[in-house]
C-alpha cells in the first residue's frame, strides 16, 4: 500500500522532551518486569514456552499483545485515514483469521503438547527433514514480521523526535532492534509475555480513551464522523485524494481487474495467515492444558475484535480531525495518523502517552517473534537436526540467545531498507508467507491421516519459495518511488500480495507429494496423533524436553 506523499516539509509533532520521557519510562518499567521474571529461565521449557505457567486469560491477553502489532495501531488507523473503506477491509481480514485459527489449529496443536510448529509436524513424520523445513518457515515469516515493525519504529519516532533524514530513522531502527535483543536475552518467553501483557492494557486502554473522546466530540453521532471525514478527504489538496469516496468500496481496490485481484489475494493472506504465524501458534503452549488453550483465544478474540472496532473511529476520527494533508504530509506518513489524532485530541501529554503505547507496541511484538524465531533454529535445526537430539537444554537456550542477536542484527538491515512502507501492507506480506509455507501443512497433519513426509515437504518448501519469488518480482519490491529498492524494476508479476498464487498452489503440493508416494508412514504414529490432536488424551506428558 504506497501513497504519494506530499511535497510541504513535514511538521514537528508534539513536544519532542516529553515524548523521549514516557519512551524511556517504559522501557524501564518493562525492563524491570522483564529482569523479575527472568529469575527462573534456566530449562528449556522455561525459556521458550514459561513453562506452561500462564493461564487462558493472561495468555489471551498476551496473544493480542503479540496480534495487535505496530500494524494494527498504526497502520490500519492511516490506511481508513485515507482509504476509509478499504483500509478497514485489513481489520476484518485480521479479525477473521482469528476463527480460523479458533476453529481449525488451537486446540488441536496444544493437543499435541510440544514446544514449536516442527514438533507437531514431525510427531508422525521423518523428523529431520520436516524440523528442517519448519525452522526456516518459521525464520522468514518472522524475519518478514520484523521488517514491519523495524519500519514502524523508524516511521514512529521520527514522527515524535522530529527526525527527517534517512540517517537518524536507521538509527531509531538500530535502538529499536538492540531493546528486542535485550529483552529476549533476559527475559526469554516469561519476560516476553509480560511484557505483551502490559502492552496490551495500555494499548486498549488507550484506544478506548480515543475513541471516547472521538466520539464526544461528534456528540456520538456516527454519521455526522463519517460525513467529516468524507468532507475532508473532499478538500484534499492532492487530487488523487480529494476524489476518492471513502465510504464506500474501491478507493484502494476499486478500478481495474488487477486492483480487485490484488484486494482477493490480501484477503485471503489475512484470512489463511494467523492460523500459520509461529509466534502465534507458539503462544498455546505457553497454558498447561488445550482447555487453557481455547480460553486463551477466545480471550484473544474478543480484545482483539474491540479494539478493531476502534481503528474505525480512530481512522474516520483522523480523516475528520487532522485531515489527510497533515496525514500524509508528516515525517511517518500513512503511519502518523494515530499519533496526530491523539495530538489534536489531548495536546502532547495524550500524544506522548499514545506514541510510547506504539512504541511499546512495537518492542513487544519484536521480542515475541524474536523468541519464537530463536526457539526454533535452537530447538529444532540446532538440537534435533545438528545434534541429533542430544543437545543438553542450556546448549538449546545458549543457542537461542546467540540466534537473537543475528536475527536482531538481520532485521535491523531489513527494517532500514522498508522504512517508509505503510506496515500493515508489510505485516499482510507475513501473512502471505505463513499462509504458503505454514497452513497446509498443518492442516494435512491435523486432519488427513494419509499426510506423508513428502507431502509435507513438497507443501512448505513450494509455499515458501513461490511466495518469496513472486514476492522480489512484485512492484512491493521494486519499481516504484516507494518500493523497497526503487533504483531497479524487476517488478514482473503484478500483485502486491502473492497470496492469491501461493497459497492455493501450496495446498495443491500437499496433496500431489503424498499422492505420488508410498510412504503411508506408521499406523500407531497416525492413530495416535489423531487420537491426542483430537482428544488430548496424554498430551500433559508429552512435552518435549
Amino acid at each position: 500500500m504506497t501513497i504519494n506523499l506530499l511535497a510541504a516539509e513535514p511538521e514537528a509533532v508534539g513536544n519532542t522532551t516529553i515524548n523521549i520521557s514516557i519512551f524511556v519510562a517504559f522501557v524501564a518499567v518493562t525492563m524491570f518486569v522483564v529482569i523479575r521474571a527472568s529469575r527462573k529461565n534456566a530449562s528449556a521449557s522455561e525459556f521458550f514456552t514459561a513453562g506452561g505457567g500462564f493461564t487462558g486469560p493472561q495468555n489471551g491477553i498476551a496473544i493480542a499483545g503479540d496480534y495487535l502489532s505496530a500494524a494494527s495501531f498504526l497502520g490500519i488507523a492511516g490506511a481508513i485515514a485515507v482509504y476509509g473503506y478499504d483500509g478497514f477491509l485489513y481489520s476484518i481480514g485480521f479479525l477473521v483469521a482469528w476463527l480460523v485459527a479458533l476453529l481449525v489449529v488451537a486446540e488441536l496443536l496444544r493437543n499435541t503438547g510440544r514446544f514449536t510448529m516442527a514438533d507437531v509436524l514431525s510427531f508422525r513424520l521423518k523428523e529431520r527433514p520436516v524440523r528442517m523445513a519448519a525452522a526456516l518457515s518459521t525464520l522468514v515469516v518472522s524475519l518478514f514480521y520484523l521488517l514491519a515493525q523495524m519500519a514502524g519504529a523508524g516511521g514512529l519516532v521520527a514522527l515524535l523526535l522530529n527526525i527527517h533524514d534517512k540517517t537518524g530513522q536507521s538509527v531509531v531502527i538500530a535502538v529499536v532492534g538492540v531493546l528486542m535483543i535485550a529483552y529476549v536475552l533476559i527475559g526469554g518467553m516469561k519476560g516476553t509475555t509480560w511484557v505483551q501483557i502490559i502492552k496490551a492494557c495500555l494499548l486498549i486502554a488507550g484506544a478506548v480513551v480515543m475513541t471516547a473522546i472521538v466520539l464526544v466530540k461528534f456528540g456520538f453521532n456516527i454519521s455526522h464522523l463519517l460525513g467529516e471525514a468524507q468532507h475532508m478527504i473532499s478538500g484534499s489538496a492532492d487530487e488523487a485524494v480529494a476524489s476518492r469516496d471513502v465510504l464506500a468500496p474501491g478507493a484502494k481496490y476499486g478500478g481495474s481487474t488487477e486492483s480487485k485481484i490484488n484486494f482477493l489475494s490480501l484477503g485471503l493472506a489475512l484470512v489463511l495467515g494467523t492460523a500459520g504465524l509461529p509466534h502465534v501458534l507458539m503462544r498455546f503452549y505457553t497454558v498447561p492444558t488445550a482447555k487453557e488453550a481455547r480460553r486463551s483465544v477466545v480471550w484473544a478474540i474478543s480484545l482483539i475484535g474491540a479494539f478493531y472496532l476502534f481503528t474505525l473511529i480512530l481512522g474516520y476520527g483522523a480523516a475528520a480531525l487532522v485531515g489527510p494533508d497533515r496525514i500524509l504530509g508528516a515525517a511517518g506518513g500513512e503511519n502518523s495518523a494515530a499519533p496526530l489524532l491523539a495530538l489534536e485530541l489531548g495536546g502532547t501529554v495524550l500524544l506522548g502517552i499514545v506514541s510510547a503505547v506504539a512504541f511499546a507496541t512495537i518492542l513487544a511484538v519484536v521480542a515475541g517473534l524474536a523468541i519464537t524465531a530463536s526457539a526454533s533454529f535452537a530447538h529444532d535445526i540446532y538440537a534435533s537436526v545438528i545434534k541429533r537430539g542430544k543437545a543438553s537444554e542450556s546448549d538449546q537456550v545458549r543457542v537461542s540467545r546467540i540466534t537473537v542477536v543475528v536475527l536482531g542484527l538481520v532485521s535491523i538491515v531489513l527494517g532500514i531498507l522498508a522504512n517508509g512502507q505503510n506496515i500493515a501492507f508489510l505485516v499482510a506480506l507475513a501473512f502471505a508467507v505463513a499462509a504458503s509455507a505454514n497452513l497446509p501443512t498443518i492442516v494435512y497433519s491435523l486432519y488427513w491421516r494419509r499426510f506423508n513426509t513428502r507431502g509435507a515437504l513438497w507443501s512448505m518448501y513450494g509455499g515458501l519459495i513461490s511466495c518469496i519469488v513472486l514476492i522480489v518480482f512484485s512492484p512491493a519490491v521494486t519499481g516504484g518511488p516507494k518500493a523497497m529498492v526503487s533504483s531497479i524494476d524487476i517488478s514482473y508479476f503484478p500483485l502486491e500480495n502473492p497470496g492469491i498464487v501461493s497459497i492455493p498452489l501450496a495446498f495443491i503440493l500437499g496433496i500431489v507429494g503424498t499422492l505420488t508416494s508410498r510412504d503411508r508412514g506408521q499406523a500407531a504414529k497416525n492413530a495416535e496423533m489423531e487420537v491426542r490432536s483430537l482428544t488430548g488424551v496424554g498430551a500433559e506428558g508429552a512435552v518435549a524436553h
